[in-house]
């Protein structure tokens, strides 16, 4: 059945390049989406549009009326049609390319449905009042979708053949075990955003609801996972030197601890200067690049190359024979 990608697939056939270049921006994107949504959060702008997925009961714009509150809500909600943009993008490069590379299109539609599934989700926030639990669901969909983003980037720098692994699996399994605990990390991070300084709202505003647990403690927990997670980068990074490890994998998770290092000091001090805004963001942006940053170790200990093509078809015996 022809359908519209089919038909733009015989018309135009992308470079590997140009894939790559189109898995990459998405990738950006979802960065810049989650960045942004921190802003919104930081600046009290959460409800500078009251309801979703209008701005106002009567206006689909922010009104005058609603200040810069209004203008930075509703300009990272139009930043998600940069954000499809991006990931469409993706998806006809992955779906044009000759051959056409069927993993990396699934891999885009994926990111679709994350972004609309993210869309969704940041319309209830925004209509439970900044609830912090859907909050942190909002954040954990995000984080999702770099997840998918960065894979879809890292396979169209390789084959579509089967992965081989390239180290022995107890080795792969301690890198899952790592990406494990830094994504508890993350979401310990979003446990502490909502139960702290910033809810999204001017600091007059006390209808917004806070997670009822103490911040303190909820911050020596993501400290202490933050603990774990160091040691454990680095024990990753004697285990590779000892099973002589790829040094693209080396050089991953070396990668990953210096992140993981300035991540804890912007932490810190962010914690004993009562957690200021721009401080705040910076650590946001952080935490995406860590959770890039480890997620990219397991993937350097395996490797694609591309599918064995299909062999002619075997000639009959007597076809053979009367040929001999």
């Amino acid at each position: 059945m022809r359908t519209p990608s089919s038909l733009l697939a015989e018309r135009w056939q992308p470079s590997a390049v140009v894939v790559r270049r189109a898995a990459l921006a998405a990738l950006v994107m979802s960065i810049v989406i989650v960045v942004t949504g921190g802003a919104v959060r930081l600046s009290a702008s959460g409800l500078g549009c009251t309801t979703w997925p209008r701005c106002t009961g009567e206006s689909l714009t922010p009104t005058p009326e609603m200040g810069l509150h209004g203008i930075i809500e509703f300009t990272n909600r139009m930043l998600t049609y940069v954000l499809c943009a991006a990931v469409g993008w993706a998806i006809l490069a992955a779906r044009c390319a000759a051959p056409w590379r069927r993993g990396l299109t699934r891999l885009g539609w994926a990111q679709f449905w994350l972004v609309m599934s993210n869309a969704v989700i940041g319309g209830i926030t925004v209509l439970t009042g900044l609830n912090p639990y859907t909050v942190a669901v909002h954040l954990v969909s995000a984080m999702a979708l770099v997840w998918v983003a960065l894979l879809m980037w890292e396979r169209s720098k390789e084959g579509d053949g089967p992965p081989r692994a390239l180290v022995a699996r107890p080795i792969v399994q301690l890198s899952y075990v790592l990406v494990t605990v830094i994504g508890l990390l993350v979401a310990a991070g979003t446990l502490v955003t909502g139960a702290g300084h910033h809810p999204g709202t001017p600091k007059d505003n006390r209808m917004v609801p806070r997670i009822p647990l103490d911040y303190d403690r909820l911050a020596q927990v993501h400290a202490d996972l933050a603990f774990v997670s160091v040691g454990l980068a680095v024990a990753v990074l004697f285990v590779f030197a000892a099973v002589k490890a790829p040094p693209a994998a080396r050089a991953r998770a070396r990668e990953l601890l210096v992140v993981l290092l300035a991540q804890g000091v912007l932490g810190f001090v962010q914690y004993f200067t009562d957690v200021p805004e721009v401080l705040v963001g910076v650590h946001m942006l952080g935490a995406t690049l860590t959770w890039i940053a480890v997620l990219r170790v397991p993937l350097a200990l395996r490797v694609r190359t591309d599918a064995p093509a299909a062999g002619p078809a075997p000639v009959p015996a007597r076809t053979a024979a009367a040929t001999v």
